[in-house]
């Protein structure tokens, strides 16, 4: 009997591979990116004098100069407003040695999360036609600026994304971190959430060019204050009043950022895992089965039963796990063979999952920055 549930559950996760592959609007692909263009030679000198770059900043010392830098060498006129998240390192200090505004940033009133207390201090200097919010640790070729402005421009878009290059210096960071952008595309399929009408929205944190009077009209960082998924959130209020959105890949932004072990990638994870599943016991447990079927029983399931049609499914569960993958390893220049340790990358990021929800019933809703957020249920 238990060799039957097995067989079944392998048969189910083949499936699943095979309906991602098959899906019309391809989650795993990387055609959704905005790079820099071979005529942006000459952008660097753009007058950026309507975009206020907003840099909500906490302990951010080893990165915050790379990432200034990077807004700077985008061309003439850019207002840069670091907002200075209580650092008690030498963030506020780094920033102003490289001539920048720098806000001194309160704590959060209650039922705020830290990252978007910052933004709405921020967002009350701006006065400028668009806002780019920027993480501390992003930094952005030269260019990138004024090729999202002009796509905001060009298609009539309220909001426009990027997903920047995760760090992959290291044998933790190649394992996990090209993995972490794949997910999140199996969550919110690009494609779908480009598109106008559609009820997925989404939006990559560390690099958000919006326009302004769209971020106030949806009530800014107020409407989302105890948000720990902003980003997303934040693209679902604009998409929802009838504005276009666009999130992408790029080169032209990259975190600097290191994850040098895993427990690193662990917490980072574990913050807002559950929250993807809305907190929901239900989902946590569908998504464990289906993780499970998909990752481990389909692949493998040539070792729990012998026979032509077995080791098929475990042949279609490899040609399809590889198939889905390779296009976000062929973009990050990663090799193929990587793809072979999705099994072990799936049932890691399984376990980062149950951690954020055994800490959420615990009382713990997220804990990032030194600041820790408690669930709903003990607040």
């Amino acid at each position: 009997m238990l060799i039957k549930l097995v067989l079944y559950l392998s048969v189910f996760g083949t499936l699943c591979w095979w309906l991602l592959v098959l899906f019309p609007w391809r989650p795993w692909s990387t055609r959704e990116k905005i790079e820099i263009l071979a005529h942006s030679k000459a952008i660097f000198s753009d007058d950026l004098s309507n975009i206020t770059v907003l840099i909500p900043a906490r302990n951010e010392g080893p990165y915050i100069r790379h990432t200034l830098h990077g807004v700077r060498a985008q061309g003439e006129n850019v207002r840069i407003i670091v907002i200075d998240d209580q650092s008690v390192d030498d963030t506020a200090e780094q920033a102003r040695q490289c001539g920048v505004q720098v806000l001194a940033g309160t704590a959060p009133p209650a039922g705020w999360s830290g990252k978007l207390w910052a933004l709405e201090q921020g967002l009350r200097e701006v006065k400028t036609h668009y806002t780019l919010l920027l993480d501390a640790d992003i930094e952005l070729a030269p260019g990138i600026i004024s090729e999202l402005r002009q796509k905001a421009s060009n298609e009539n878009l309220a909001l426009v994304s990027l997903m920047a290059k995760p760090p992959m210096d290291n044998f933790i960071e190649c394992l996990l971190m090209p993995a972490f952008i794949f997910f999140f595309r199996l969550l919110y399929p690009f494609e779908l959430a480009n598109k106008p009408g559609s009820s997925v929205a989404a939006a990559a944190g560390g690099c958000i060019l919006v326009r302004t009077q769209a971020l106030r009209s949806t009530g800014a960082f107020a409407n989302l204050h105890d948000a720990l998924i902003d980003d997303c959130t934040l693209a679902a209020h604009i998409k929802g009043r009838g504005a276009q959105t666009f999130i992408g890949l790029s080169h032209a932004a990259r975190s600097h950022r290191g994850y040098h072990e895993l427990k690193s990638i662990w917490e980072m994870v574990a913050r807002t895992a559950f929250t993807q599943l809305r907190y929901s016991s239900i989902l946590l447990v569908i998504c464990t089965l289906i993780m499970i079927s998909m990752f481990w029983m389909a692949p493998f399931a040539f070792m729990f039963s012998p026979g032509l049609e077995v080791y098929l499914v475990s042949i279609l569960a490899w040609a399809a796990m590889f198939f889905t993958y390779l296009p976000t390893l062929i973009y990050y220049q990663r090799s193929p063979l990587w793809a072979g340790a999705l099994p072990i990358i799936g049932i890691l990021y399984l376990a980062m999952t149950w951690t954020s929800a055994l800490r959420y019933w615990q009382g713990e809703r997220a804990l990032w920055k030194d600041r820790r957020y408690e669930s709903k249920t003990n607040t």
